[in-house]
């Protein structure tokens, strides 16, 4: 996959458009899929996947054949991240439950969920709920590495890559963050 990848950014960069096809169908899903967890909004996680891809585009020149494409993918993407959570605070944004006038459900309802009995499912739902709300309260410096390493399953090595800093650092801030989820998520099951 990665000398695939190194060629189709070579190929890009010589001015094949096609290459960045290639690029989009072997990440596209997998970056959204990130994006969601990190965004918690479809909209944006889509309009941040097709930025994402804009800017491998616009400078396929400069990236380095002797990198992984998928982290650089990532650290793009991440970057683009880090600026819609500067925006948000800038532009406090609607409830995650709010609905979507697009597709008349609220993002809980877009994300799959296995049912095994109605009283399972509905427990199962709430608290998936919980931990979305958890992890989306978590500072962004935590919140990043988190979603990278469980939902992404990347190497810490990877995820210091991404976010330009040393793999102790990220496992620093995965272990903060793990406590801060216990910490909130314990206060929420005992009040339940």
């Amino acid at each position: 996959m990665t000398k695939r990848d190194r060629a189709d950014v070579i190929r890009l960069a010589a001015g094949h458009g096609a290459a960045l096809n290639d690029l989009m169908e072997r990440h596209a899903e997998k970056l959204f899929n990130y994006l969601v967890r990190c965004l918690q909004n479809e909209e944006d996680a889509a309009d941040a996947t097709q930025e994402t891809f804009v800017r491998v585009y616009q400078h396929c020149a400069k990236f380095d054949t002797r990198a992984s494409f998928a982290t650089w993918l990532y650290a793009i993407a991440t970057n683009l991240v880090k600026d819609r959570y500067r925006h948000r605070a800038r532009h406090p944004q609607v409830s995650l439950d709010a609905e979507n006038e697009v597709t008349g459900e609220d993002f809980r309802e877009s994300v799959p969920e296995q049912k095994p009995t109605p009283s399972e499912s509905l427990q199962g739902a709430e608290r998936a709920e919980a931990v979305r709300k958890a992890v989306g309260q978590l500072p962004e410096e935590l919140r990043t590495p988190l979603i990278l390493c469980e939902y992404e399953e990347l190497a810490h090595a990877k995820i210091g890559e991404i976010l330009n800093c040393t793999g102790k650092a990220v496992e620093t801030r995965i272990y903060r963050a793990r406590q801060q989820l216990r910490t909130s998520l314990a206060k929420l099951f005992e009040a339940v």
